[in-house]
């Protein structure tokens, strides 16, 4: 497959990139290139211009409570500053030859998936294409038909559920200025829109609480192939233990919706009367209720609902004595 036409720029500071994505109509930020290149060959959203941002060093940081949007994920496995739940998750992307080049931002800001979508040009030409590439023709929805207002394809990252565990905060800049929140807020429920960001912004880095090195976790994963593929669906799982018991308690999932979901609520109503086993296989009955997946990828929506809860109680496991 050949890569369409794009004129690529390669600003070396942070204020250059954010001053050359102002004065572009149209381009695409890049970063490791592992989805975006791809994509490109399927010509898939294709834009006229690219800023890589390989040379942009302030995006580079990484530290316990810091990690850049620039940060290599291979980078991140074998880090011991890193909290062991991003260690641990990090590890499950792809393989180590995608990981030594894909980066944090990158991951964060994986473009939504669905196999009526990522195809190539020539097989969504044979079926009329579809809403989130239309290619002008003004095509619909092909997994819930008659809509045609909202896109339904899946985010499909390992890194958010980890981030909204652990409480983190995501930084933005653009050259309006930099702003931040919760990490869990950066979504937005639309498979083509995918989040918060303003033409022209980035992602800079995600901080996570100073008391992150107080908190546990795990992460569980269900994928076709046990390295390479996406998530089907992934649940991580954070706590705090204080005096022998569980003080806190917080949970995430991604790889159903077309954001990942923060189910920290349902984590607080399950501490409120912990009763170890009984209350880890409720919670992730609960976690099984609160996602709905639709049928746009591998596997069907009611299995990956059903593992879901599977990996719940296996990301909770350690908690089943306390």
């Amino acid at each position: 497959m050949r890569m369409p036409p794009f004129t690529l720029h390669t600003p070396d500071n942070l204020a250059k990139a954010i001053a050359l994505a102002a004065e572009l109509d149209s381009f695409d930020w890049i970063s490791g290139g592992t989805d975006l290149l791809p994509n490109y060959k399927w010509k898939l959203n294709a834009k006229p211009d690219v800023i890589s941002l390989s040379k942009v060093k302030e995006l580079t940081a990484l530290s316990g409570t810091v990690i850049g949007a620039m940060v290599r994920i291979h980078d991140l496995v074998g880090n011991e500053d890193v909290h062991p739940l991003i260690r641990e998750t990090a590890g499950t992307i792809a393989s180590v030859m995608i990981r030594r080049s894909a980066t944090v931002g990158g991951n964060i800001c994986l473009d939504t998936r669905c196999y009526w979508f990522n195809q190539t040009e020539e097989w969504r030409r044979s079926i009329d294409w579809c809403h989130k590439c239309d290619c002008d023709t003004g095509a619909d929805c092909r997994v819930i038909p008659n809509q045609n207002t909202l896109c339904v394809a899946t985010y499909q990252a390992d890194l958010a559920a980890a981030f909204i565990a652990l409480d983190a905060t995501i930084h933005l800049a653009s050259a309006s200025g930099a702003r931040s929140m919760p990490f869990a807020d950066f979504f937005e429920l639309d498979g083509m829109t995918r989040n918060v960001l303003k033409q022209g912004e980035l992602v800079t880095h995600v901080t996570l609480p100073d008391d992150a090195k107080n908190w546990q976790g795990a992460y569980q994963k269900l994928r076709l192939r046990e390295t390479w593929d996406f998530p089907e669906a992934g649940v991580a799982a954070a706590w705090k233990i204080e005096a022998g018991g569980i003080s806190d308690l917080r949970i995430a999932t991604t790889g159903c919706e077309s954001i990942p979901g923060d189910h920290s609520d349902l984590a607080q109503e399950a501490l409120a009367e912990w009763a170890g086993k009984d209350s880890i296989r409720s919670l992730a009955e609960g976690v099984r209720k609160a996602v709905k997946p639709v049928s746009n990828t591998y596997f069907p929506p009611a299995y990956r609902r059903k593992m879901l809860r599977v990996l719940t109680r296996r990301a909770l496991a350690p908690l089943e004595h306390l």
